[in-house]
């Protein structure tokens, strides 16, 4: 398997990492366990929306695949009591060895947070390499970054990681020895220097990062010169917002039904059917337990969304668990600042892929969709309610419109390039003595600064008369 960019054996020694095991022939075929606590089933989160067994196997699967593993064996298993040196009990570890055995498998996906001790305790056990929740994600992520922004947060969130793991110090991995007289105590073991090799290139990643935060502080700053509004698209991975950005924008970014099929952020400018232009983002998709290095490390892109004027919380309708989904969302959401009070001036959620409905689930959906403020059902795939989301768009940017009728002068025929960029023309007539007359809506900010703009082009006139 490819992914983030791995630390040369020349930095540090990986032997110190994963302890060495005779790997079984094929790592590509794989077993995926979802272990399900029992003690956290009694006591769940009561703000969080309950999330079925079967859809966190099904959501481990679809990460497996989409590193291209092939998937031999996947199963919840219960976890009545955890153990702290393997998490599974005796019996399980004995079952899923099995499994390895009759499939020939060389990996196990653990769907959850491994200590390193149990990482290591399991692979000895199963002969198996094993990768856990947050190992399979870097893995993805490390495959799907692109530009040099992307894969540094990778790398960063990667040797935040990987730090954890360095678990073993055995005397023959020993520097020479220290300290004065005939004895002297032992050196720095080859652990502690592979963890200061690893620091030193986290602090070095951290400074590229400031640097490319700085970076885009400047151009928001450059364009708040053009004040452009910013919409930026969230959602839980595979929602679909890369095939409603394409569709909206007719960009050509990257959209597979697949997790996290695209990870570095795209913005386009568009012009709305109105006439007024934004900038449209397109941001990572989120996962419910994301790692914290991860949420760290991409904090300069996610700091997109909170630059945003509007946020689409795109929603995969046709997803049962499209409920836990959102709920994971706003918790991310609310991490990086953006409260509920200010989510729902600043959130417009939108019902997507209801074209995978059944007709008459389809149509109550739509149906729920316009009886509430907020919310918004279209699909990317075929397009319809995309109008509907273009229109509640430039209202939420704009405000309201009103209807005006203006005359331009013939000596300020150059204001209707603005006039044109800032409303919607109803009805244009040219006049016999050069004028414009002009028929059209605007909002009340827009027509504030149209009758500014006039007012001083109508004095310039009349000065110009006088002379």
């Amino acid at each position: 398997m490819t992914g983030p960019k791995k630390i040369s054996k020349t930095d540090v020694n990986t032997d110190s990492i994963v302890p060495d095991v005779e790997k079984r022939r094929d790592d590509m075929r794989a077993v995926v366990i979802a272990p399900v606590l029992k003690a956290a089933r009694a006591k769940p989160n009561p703000t969080a929306v309950a999330r079925s067994d079967e859809a966190r196997l099904e959501e481990a699967v679809g990460l497996a695949r989409a590193i291209d593993l092939t998937i031999v064996h996947s199963a919840v298993v219960p976890v009545s009591q955890p153990k702290p040196g393997t998490l599974l009990g005796t019996g399980k570890i004995a079952e899923i060895k099995e499994s390895l055995d009759e499939h020939d498998a060389g990996l196990v996906i653990v769907d959850h947070p491994l200590t390193p001790v149990q990482q290591r305790n399991l692979e000895k056990e199963w002969n198996a390499k094993v990768i856990d929740r947050t190992g399979l994600i870097l893995e993805i992520f490390g495959r799907r970054a692109s530009t040099k922004e992307g894969t540094l947060q990778v790398e960063l969130a990667h040797l935040n990681y990987q730090r954890g793991r360095l678990v073993r110090s055995w005397t023959h991995l020993e520097r020479q020895r220290g300290g004065a007289g005939f004895m002297g105590g032992p050196g720095e073991t080859q652990i502690e220097a592979d963890r200061r090799l690893l620091q030193d290139k986290i602090i070095k990643l951290e400074r590229e990062l400031e640097q490319v935060r700085r970076t885009r502080q400047l151009h928001r700053s450059k364009r708040k010169k053009v004040p452009h509004p910013i919409v930026a698209l969230v959602g839980y991975t595979n929602a679909g917002k890369s095939t409603l950005f394409n569709r909206i924008t007719g960009a050509g970014v990257l959209a597979e039904d697949m997790l996290f099929a695209t990870l570095d952020p795209t913005l386009r400018r568009m012009k709305l059917p109105q006439g007024r232009t934004v900038i449209l983002s397109d941001t990572v998709g989120f996962i419910s337990d994301l790692p914290t290095h991860l949420v760290a490390a991409f904090r300069a892109t996610l700091e997109e969304v909170l630059e945003a004027d509007l946020i689409l919380h795109v929603r995969d309708m046709s997803d049962p668990d499209n409920g836990a989904q959102s709920s994971d969302v706003l918790r991310i959401l609310g991490d990086l600042g953006i409260d509920e009070k200010d989510g729902a001036e600043r959130i417009l959620e939108v019902w997507n892929k209801i074209d995978r409905l059944e007709p008459e689930a389809r149509d109550a959906l739509v149906q729920k969709s316009e009886n509430q403020p907020n919310v918004i059902a279209v699909s990317a795939i075929s397009g319809e309610g995309v109008d509907t989301l273009l229109g509640e768009i430039n209202q939420r940017l704009s405000g309201v419109l009103v209807d005006r009728d203006v005359i331009v002068p013939v000596m300020q025929l150059q204001l209707l390039p603005w006039i044109y960029d800032h409303s919607i023309i109803d009805l244009r007539e040219d006049m016999e003595d050069g004028n414009v007359r002009l028929e059209l809506r605007l909002t009340e900010t827009e027509a504030a600064e149209l009758d500014r703009r006039l007012g001083i082009g109508q004095k310039a006139q009349r000065e110009d008369w006088e002379r």
